[in-house]
């Protein structure tokens, strides 16, 4: 009898675990601030994109979703399709919105998703918490999942990745963040320093497609990911260009990777920035698929690879970039 229970129990976790987000109806009504009539877009996000999977007419200011989705989850509301949405973690039961489309949503309230008040907390004190500390708190919390593969896992090796992931509740297990995090973690393995790069083909701007590889075997290359929209590869740009400049007759050069979405975005970056350097790009944004072979998460990224194709070091940031150059090739 002890063992048909012990296997009931089992049963029911694993049955939990798998079933622990189903498609149900949404519950969500709200407002509009100073908006009467239009259309409220919902969007699902999936590994870093949002897609629009229904919309709502306005009725003196107020909308309401019963869209059937994947529940507890997180989902974005937007008024247009091309700017970044409001994220709001929606779960079962009611929920309301109060929707402030100005000033990046700072004044839009959300009411009864105790998802979405987790991440208003974490939001309001993310600078200091660990993520050790913030699963223990609730490690069930579709936010916890979400916090760990969006806010830490870009800075995480592939053995922290793997113990972070399974200090997650088993009904996070087979959530998209948990499948993409152990997946990181295995890519990451294959482009720690002292491994050989990997290979990819991509476009230039002149629409040629150019082989990682055919730039390998003659110095040290800096693979450098980065985007027109980052305003962080942006400010970082200048501190390239500087090692590049300095080092370029004594064995270096720089190879960027585009993680943009249009060609004219890209290409006056580059002239703006001034990279001359060789570029490519397949302007699918974080669908890359260089990005996806490195393993790179968060822009800006880079590898400075060796003459023989080997990874030398990764994530070389400002001063530390020309150090590692000093250290390889001298003054």
């Amino acid at each position: 009898m002890k063992t048909r229970i012990t296997l009931s129990i089992l049963s029911t976790l694993l049955l939990s675990a798998v079933y622990a987000q189903q498609a149900k109806p949404l519950q969500l009504k709200g407002t509009v601030k100073d908006m009467q009539t239009g259309t409220i877009y919902l969007q699902r996000f999936d590994n870093k994109i949002f897609h629009t999977i229904d919309s709502a007419a306005l009725q003196n200011g107020t909308f309401s979703f019963n869209t059937n989705v994947l529940l507890p989850e997180l989902y974005g509301l937007t008024l247009d399709k091309d700017k970044t949405p409001f994220y709001i973690f929606l779960e079962e039961g009611p929920i309301s919105v109060s929707f402030d489309a100005n000033e990046s949503y700072r004044n839009t309230v959300v009411s009864g998703s105790k998802s979405h008040d987790r991440f208003v907390d974490y939001s309001n004190r993310q600078r200091n918490i660990q993520i050790a500390d913030f699963i223990k708190e609730d490690p069930a919390s579709i936010t916890s999942a979400y916090v760990l593969y969006r806010y830490f896992a870009y800075r995480l090796s592939p053995s922290e990745i793997r113990d972070y992931v399974s200090q997650l509740a088993p009904s996070l297990q087979h959530t998209q963040y948990a499948t993409v995090l152990l997946g990181l973690a295995n890519t990451l393995e294959t482009v720690l320093p002292g491994n050989k790069a990997p290979d990819f083909t991509s476009n230039a701007p002149d629409g040629s497609t150019i082989r990682f590889s055919d730039h390998l075997g003659k110095g040290y290359v800096l693979l450098d990911f980065w985007a027109a929209w980052c305003g962080p590869c942006r400010r970082e740009n200048p501190n390239v260009v500087a090692a590049y400049q300095r080092y370029k007759d004594k064995g270096f050069t720089v190879f960027g990777v585009s993680l943009d979405k249009t060609k004219e975005a890209w290409l006056k970056a580059i002239d703006a920035d001034k990279l001359t350097w060789p570029h490519v790009s397949d302007l699918t944004f974080w669908e890359s698929e260089a990005a996806a072979i490195y393993g790179v998460r968060a822009i800006p990224a880079n590898f400075l690879i060796g003459p023989d194709g080997t990874i030398v070091a990764r994530n070389l940031r400002g001063e530390e970039l020309q150090k590692k150059l000093q250290e390889l090739l001298g003054e």
